[in-house]
């Protein structure tokens, strides 16, 4: 693995995401809009005179509009940050219990002594294997052999970065054999943070331990019966594991070395990283106990049925529409035979 690895393209920018250049990500941008200012000059070309005027005054509106939603953008950063920074005594003293550095006894929370019995179970053990291990978008991510080091995981934080724009998570671990890392990183670089539209992610380099990659896995084959060579053959190979989440998909400096299918392979896999990502931001972290119960789950879900339900509404809506279509059809060709029965 490498450090500081990039990462996201987004809108086919990938030739501009080169962080020696920027510059050129600018270029790319300007392009762009250009091209579509191009294709609204002619579509207003195409208006009357009088429309034209009407659809000038309404991108003055937009205009309006946008600066007030720039505004809100702004304001609403800032009411982000003012309570972030309330959450973390919360934050803070689900941290001690979690880890056994306070106890609670009758709704009181109390500092543990060193007289207290060595066999004695401490906080809560494997709280947060447990909490993503119930969400079903980090499920899929973790394999049976990532859960004996993420047992060893103690805290999970985010933070907004400001240059350049983005998030950063944290994963506090405790010592364990698997690697030394007493914490790993991921941060994520936005173009644009309300959208979002991403530049790419850097992920930490982890240190494993010797055989203890929970990334690779070791494949050994039995040499052919009379082959002079007695040892088996090892093969090194990548595996799923939820540890890759640290080496991210990296973009090609140069577009021209990827074919469609390819970039349309790694433009999934970017995008299902973000919402790794963006999953432990806006659901694990706030709400690590409740995903822990399981009582999150049937929430999560119950925003899925409505989504379906939403879904299922549209299409009766459809299916109505066009039962009404064909009964106006009916009532119409008993119409034309009615008046032709009167001809005869």
């Amino acid at each position: 693995m490498s450090n500081d690895k990039d990462t996201f393209n987004v809108a086919d920018l990938t030739s501009a995401l080169n962080e020696d250049n920027r510059a050129d990500l600018v270029n790319a941008l300007k392009s762009k809009i250009q091209s579509l200012a191009g294709q609204h000059s002619d579509i207003l070309e195409s208006l009357s005179p009088n429309v034209r005027k009407r659809v000038e005054v309404l991108r003055e509106i937009q205009g309006q509009h946008d600066e007030l939603e720039a505004k809100f953008f702004e304001e609403r950063a800032a009411l982000e940050a003012k309570y972030q920074k309330l959450y973390q005594p919360l934050y803070t003293k689900r941290y001690e219990i979690v880890n056994g550095a306070t106890e609670v006894e009758e709704g009181a929370v109390k500092e543990t002594t060193p007289d207290g019995e060595e066999d004695q179970e401490k906080g809560v053990p494997a709280f947060w294997l447990t909490a993503m291990k119930n969400n079903e978008v980090l499920a899929e991510e973790i394999s049976e052999r990532d859960e004996g080091a993420l047992k060893y995981l103690k805290d999970i934080k985010w933070s907004r970065i400001e240059n350049p724009k983005g998030f950063k998570l944290e994963f506090f671990f405790d010592t364990n054999p698997y690697f030394i890392n007493s914490v790993l990183t991921k941060t994520y670089h936005m173009i644009d943070e309300d959208e979002p539209i991403l530049e790419k992610a850097i992920g930490t380099e982890i240190q494993w331990h010797p055989g203890k990659c929970l990334t690779q896995k070791i494949l050994k084959k039995k040499p052919k019966k009379g082959s002079k060579n007695a040892k088996p053959i090892t093969k090194t190979e990548n595996c799923e594991s939820f540890f890759n989440f640290f080496n991210p998909p990296q973009v090609p400096e140069d577009d021209e070395d990827i074919d469609e299918d390819a970039a349309e392979e790694l433009q999934n896999q970017m995008e299902q990283d973000y919402d790794i990502g963006s999953t432990i931001r806006d659901k694990i972290i706030p709400h690590a106990v409740s995903w822990f119960t399981g009582e999150a789950i049937q929430g999560d879900e119950f925003g899925d049925l409505e989504d379906d339900e939403d879904d299922e509404d549209i299409e009766e809506d459809d299916d109505e529409e066009e039962e009404e279509d064909e009964d106006d059809d009916d009532d119409e060709d008993d119409e034309e035979e009615s008046k032709t029965k009167k001809k005869v």
